[in-house]
């Protein structure tokens, strides 16, 4: 797989600023959706570099630091539980997802953003990739710039409510987190939409 594929065709018609956008956190029951943009320079080169899910998370941090230290601009997009709550996550993810490219679109001219599997009604061309992350390296970086952002907020989460597990299940609906929030009850974060969260606000 060619993950300059997509990249070096929109290079052969002159175009420079590319943004890879990704996101990371729809299928948590807590906690943000964060989404990264991120335009990296032609010569980038990144070993190893693919879909963050498929990385350790050592390697995801020192990827994150590479990755924010050579890119020419980078931006994040949350969009917190209430939204998501109130537009459903698909809608919340879009809008998470503008917010990054609008961040970046401050920093540089972005002539054209990749995404991954999203449509976005937006003014810059766009091309929407199915499994981007791992066919294009701009979107390879954004993926691993939203996950590491997002995973250090919910260790920031766990240093507050460690009964909970944060650190260890990032908010996903793993068999202990939903027995946690049946013993502890709901705090600030959960999305009400959500059915284990649902179920804890029926039994009241």
């Amino acid at each position: 797989m060619d993950l300059y594929k997509y990249e070096k065709e929109l290079y052969k018609e002159g175009i420079e600023f590319i943004g890879g956008v990704d996101e990371v956190g729809r299928g948590p029951l807590v906690g943000p959706v964060v989404t990264a943009c991120v335009v990296l320079p032609k010569d980038f080169v990144l070993e190893g570099l693919t879909d963050s899910k498929q990385l350790s998370e050592k390697k995801r941090n020192l990827f994150y630091d590479y990755i924010i230290n050579h890119c020419l601009a980078y931006g994040i997009g949350i969009v917190d539980a209430d939204v998501i709550d109130e537009i459903n996550i698909y809608e919340a993810t879009k809008k998470a997802m503008i917010m990054a490219i609008d961040e970046v679109s401050k920093k540089i001219n972005l002539q054209h953003v990749l995404i991954d599997a999203m449509p976005l009604d937006i003014l810059i061309p766009t091309t929407s990739i199915i499994k981007g992350d791992a066919k294009s390296i701009s979107i390879a970086a954004a993926s691993v710039v939203a996950k590491v952002t997002r995973d250090r907020m919910m260790y920031e989460l766990d240093k507050k409510y460690p009964q909970y597990g944060f650190s260890k299940h990032k908010g996903y609906p793993t068999k202990a987190h939903v027995e946690a929030i049946n013993k502890y009850g709901l705090i600030e974060g959960y999305r009400k939409t959500y059915g284990p969260v649902r179920d804890v606000l029926e039994k009241g």
